[in-house]
């Protein structure tokens, strides 16, 4: 039986579109949308373009930089925090002015990071004439001296002029979003009614509804589907998910001290020393708080999964892991910074195989696997959803477009992170996602990071369009950068584990360590990202951050410049050749689920056999990029696979390199790109495609 891919609406412009286990499912195989934007920085001046294509050089080897520690965020207590942000409240007018926004504009503080030297890092949403402004969130650096540093805005457009009747009414946008749920799988949906609100993410501000629908998703995951509507034609302007998709005996990692409390002569799996973090049993439903773990003793669980507090444990276990790093590694005291702690509930559902944060209930969720046996509570999955609350409670980082797969990269990454800081030797630090949890029922993990593309869907590399691939799959890149930057590329094992990391241009990456990118990709985080940044802009702020740390001339910065090209995100310092090149521009049609077509180039002139990291190039036009499989067949008539067949890919184009290893081909010769459309109605054409021997 042939194929088909499931389809689509047009990628028309304005429109977003998001399905499935959104946003803080922390397993979702459905499909994502767009989002835009930029940001801009202190340092600008500084920092290379931001462009997403140029040749490159071989990685330079210039010394570490030394730690300015005055740019180290301070680790404010809630009372601290509060006194800023109270600070920052009383002086919003002047900010306004000094920022030059219109006389109907205003600030709402939102959250504040301290550096040692000083500087204050300050986040605001906006309203206009009383209305939310969506996508007009910024963040303003000030000195010691109160002198203005520099602002990074989520949209540079000015927001005048902008009318505040409505030509069509709530009720269109509150029928459009049930509609929009329920096209996705939703069920049991409700709406909470349309607000009024300013949409500015796109750029181009204007009067809009927000509604948000309720009930179930498709899975049982809660659905808070938000759906922005156009107030003047009724037209769906977005839509992105709310709900962001991750002594005790666990299951996961061995017997571990657990916080809890003591109530007369009873235990209660409430942690006083964490923000009062609980852990509560839902016993398999699916709404509410459910029931506070409690009992006679202070053993909780049997490593078991039958057992009903094993789950607990491992969730509390955790939580108690985030809430330590972020506090001890990056000053952070609780996920909104205020002490307050989060709760977790286990036991949703009935064989659930997700996890998820809600910022609604302020909560982490998870499910107890495929027959109810692997629940999804091991210490990367709980580190994974209490990060979306953090990111929820800094940058905002929309979750749709690239915004959204830098939003899930985050989570990952945090998750990788809090997992090696926990050193536990049940559960040892590593670069996968969900390795222990068996979420594919076949031992492997559910996502990659040192080749993102291993997991079947994620992308290494960025390219044009991947904001339109679930968000899941669109972190890909980000992942793999932090890997990069972490541990270089190449072949490399730690813990254990062996890792085999390519970059899209073919050149070496060093990396710097996993502290140090930590460090770098939170302060970023927490000071120069907004709701709409996307990869180019957070390639810039990284860079911001890495000279604000250590120096424009530093290894650290440049190994940040090197590991995004390595993902295909600017350039290497300097530019310059990568490597001889050779290219074909005669274009070829691609039938529609047709026969496999291919395009010809000529290699001469390279001695021996091709390199290990031999780069091909496509440039294939195609409104559905995961109904093509494409192939690189060496002159002898081996073929490699470069892109396999998905369903899911709804995106345009392939344009994306890859790296081969086509160490065992004679060099020269004639190499073709092997083109196959395997399922109807969308149609392409190879436009050209290059193949690149980089330098040795």
């Amino acid at each position: 039986m042939r194929r088909t891919s499931h389809r689509r609406t047009s990628h028309t412009a304005g429109t977003a579109q998001t399905v499935g286990n959104s946003r803080s499912s922390f397993a979702s195989r459905s499909t994502r949308r767009k989002a835009a934007a930029g940001a801009l920085v202190a340092v600008a001046a500084l920092l290379a373009a931001a462009v997403q294509t140029g040749a490159a050089t071989a990685d330079t080897k210039p010394a570490p930089g030394k730690l300015d520690k005055g740019s180290l965020a301070v680790k404010l207590s809630p009372a601290q925090r509060a006194a800023l942000i109270r600070d920052a409240d009383s002086a919003k007018a002047d900010t306004a002015k000094e920022l030059g926004l219109g006389a109907q504009e205003k600030l709402v503080v939102r959250d504040v990071v301290k550096d040692a030297d000083g500087t204050v890092h300050t986040r605001y949403e906006r309203t206009y004439a009383g209305l939310p402004v969506l996508g007009g969130d910024l963040v303003v650096d000030t000195a010691k001296s109160g002198k203005t540093e520099g602002v990074t805005r989520a949209v540079k457009a000015q927001l005048k002029g902008i009318t505040t009747s409505a030509a069509v009414k709530p009720a269109v946008a509150e029928k459009q979003a049930l509609k929009a749920a329920s096209a996705e799988g939703s069920k049991k949906t409700e709406a909470d009614g349309a607000r009024k609100v300013i949409w500015a993410a796109d750029g181009t501000p204007s009067l809009a509804y927000e509604t948000v629908v309720g009930g179930l998703q498709h899975d049982g995951t809660p659905n808070e589907l938000h759906v922005i509507t156009d107030a003047a034609t009724g037209k769906k302007l977005f839509e992105y998910q709310g709900v962001e998709t991750g002594t005790g005996n666990t299951q996961y990692s061995g017997s571990v001290t657990l916080g809890s409390a003591q109530s007369g002569s009873t235990y209660n799996l409430t942690d006083t020393t964490r923000g009062n973090h609980k852990t509560n049993n839902l016993n398999r439903g699916t709404s509410g708080t459910g029931t506070l773990f409690s009992g006679a003793d202070d053993v909780w669980g049997n490593g078991a999964a039958s057992n009903l507090e094993t789950a607990g444990a491992d969730a509390h276990y955790g939580a108690a892991l985030t809430w330590d790093y972020y506090k001890n590694v990056q000053g952070r005291s609780g996920i909104r910074g205020d002490g307050v702690g989060a709760y977790s509930r286990v036991h949703y559902g009935n064989n659930y195989v997700n996890a998820f944060w809600q910022d609604s209930c302020f909560c982490m969720t998870y499910g107890d696997g495929s027959g109810n046996a692997k629940p999804l509570t091991s210490i990367d999955v709980a580190a994974h959803e209490m990060t979306h609350g953090v990111t929820s409670n800094t940058a905002g980082l929309n979750y749709s477009g690239e915004s959204g797969g830098l939003n899930e990269a985050t989570s990952d990454i945090f998750a990788a992170a809090v997992e090696f800081y926990a050193g536990n030797s049940q559960d040892v630090g590593d670069y996968l996602v969900g390795e222990k949890i068996d979420i594919n029922g076949n031992g492997t993990p559910l996502r990659y990071m040192d080749k993102p593309s291993k997991d079947g869907s994620s992308k290494d590399s960025w390219y044009s369009g991947i904001g339109s691939i679930d968000v899941h799959y669109s972190s890909g890149p980000a992942n793999h950068f932090f890997y990069l930057l972490s541990e270089g590329s190449g072949t490399k094992t730690v813990n254990g584990v062996s890792y085999d990391s390519p970059t899209s241009d073919g050149l070496p990456v060093t990396g710097i360590g996993r502290e140090k990118a930590a460090l770098i990709w939170f302060k970023a985080l927490t000071t120069k990202f907004t709701s709409t940044t996307n990869y180019a802009a957070a390639r810039t702020g990284t860079l911001a951050v890495a000279g604000e740390l250590y120096g424009t001339t530093s290894a650290e910065y440049t190994a940040v410049q090197n590991a995004w090209a390595g993902i295909n995100v600017g350039i290497r310092p300097g530019g310059g050749g990568g490597g001889t090149s050779f290219e074909s521009t005669t274009a070829v049609s691609i039938p529609d689920n047709g026969a496999a077509v291919t395009s010809s180039i000529t290699v001469t002139g390279q001695a021996g056999n091709a390199p290990a990291n031999l780069v091909v190039t496509p440039n294939i036009t195609h409104t559905w990029r995961g109904d093509l499989v494409v192939d690189l067949v060496a002159p002898d008539g081996t073929s490699y696979r470069l892109k396999p067949f998905s369903s899911s890919d709804s995106a345009d184009n392939v344009t994306e390199p890859y790296t081969v290893n086509a160490s065992s081909e004679v060099a020269n010769g004639t190499w073709q790109l092997k083109v196959q459309d395997q399922a109807a109605q969308d149609t392409g054409r190879i436009n050209g495609w290059k193949i690149t021997f980089p330098q040795a």
